[in-house]
């Protein structure tokens, strides 16, 4: 298989799971993923492919690596693929653990396997700087989460956004790393959205027996958790900043979905009650909600 092969697979596996891999809204706690040794930031596609990737830990460094500063790599870890240009004449990459190349004096295109600090063993993490930001909250926000009736744990500090539904409990970046006070409410109502799928809430079944290997209920499971955090973002009065990332989130679903017509007219009916349920609503206040995701989905 070649570097481009290998990248592209990756990539390409990342869309049908739903992720876009160029886009998500919050940043590293830590900043962009770097070399242990050489403290040198990766760029290009490696960014990417290194932020898709839970660990909050910025450092990675290749087994070699791992050995020479006194440490390893814990067994069973696998590693994330790196590339890197050079010239067939120049010296190897320092790096470099592991290669496919083809031709002669001209830019190739090699790979080499690294893996985050956090998968290793006897070598001390460096103090690191960490970003600071200020976080305005957004007050109908605000309402629409601390209103919700029986909900779920809540716990910030963590490399990614997702609900245990084992635990029921939502794990979410900390605010301070959103791009945006929107972007983080409509992360955080996405997984509210999932967790009222619980056996203690609704019992959705599209959530109680999905699974995230591909099957057809984890794609209509997200559908309704997106849908659900554009409702609410609409009801808040932030659609306008959200509908375009909801739109790309969506976009890895559509080729599982376009089997069933029927999916997006049963989604956004569990959604709606997923909706109402977060914002345990009156019937009058239903009404109302219901003309706002009218509009939401029209805009």
């Amino acid at each position: 298989m070649t570097v481009y092969e290998i990248i592209t697979e990756r990539m390409l596996a990342l869309m049908e799971k739903g992720t876009v891999p160029w886009h998500r809204p919050w940043d590293s706690r830590q900043g962009i993923p770097r070399n242990l040794v050489t403290n040198r930031p990766y760029r290009g596609v490696n960014v990417f492919l290194l932020f898709t990737v839970n660990y909050a830990n910025p450092y990675w460094l290749t087994y070699r690596q791992a050995l020479t500063l006194g440490g390893h790599v814990k067994g069973g870890e696998k590693g994330m693929p790196i590339i890197f240009w050079k010239l067939a004449e120049s010296e190897e990459s320092p790096e470099r653990d592991s290669e496919t190349s083809s031709g002669k004096g001209r830019p190739i295109l090699r790979y080499y396997t690294v893996f985050n600090l956090q998968q290793t063993e006897g070598i001390p993490a460096p103090p690191v700087q960490e970003k600071v930001s200020q976080f305005s909250p957004i007050e109908a926000c605000e309402q629409i989460v601390s209103g919700m009736p029986n909900r779920p744990e809540i716990s910030h500090g963590h490399s990614r956004a997702l609900y245990r539904f084992r635990l029921d409990r939502i794990e979410m970046p900390d605010r301070q790393s959103f791009h945006s006070p929107e972007e983080y409410y409509g992360t955080l109502f996405h997984e509210l959205g999932h967790s009222t799928g619980h056996e203690r809430r609704l019992a959705r079944k599209t959530l109680i027996d999905a699974s995230p290997s591909g099957e057809t209920n984890y794609s209509r499971e997200e559908l309704v958790a997106e849908m659900t955090a554009t409702f609410l973002c609409g009801i808040a009065g932030i659609a306008n900043w959200t509908i375009d990332n909801s739109a790309a989130y969506l976009t890895g679903w559509q080729q599982k979905l376009k089997s069933d017509p029927r999916a997006i007219v049963i989604a956004a009916a569990q959604a709606q009650k997923a909706a109402d349920y977060i914002l345990s609503a009156s019937p009058a206040d239903k009404s109302a909600s219901t003309e706002t995701s009218a509009e939401t989905q029209a805009a």
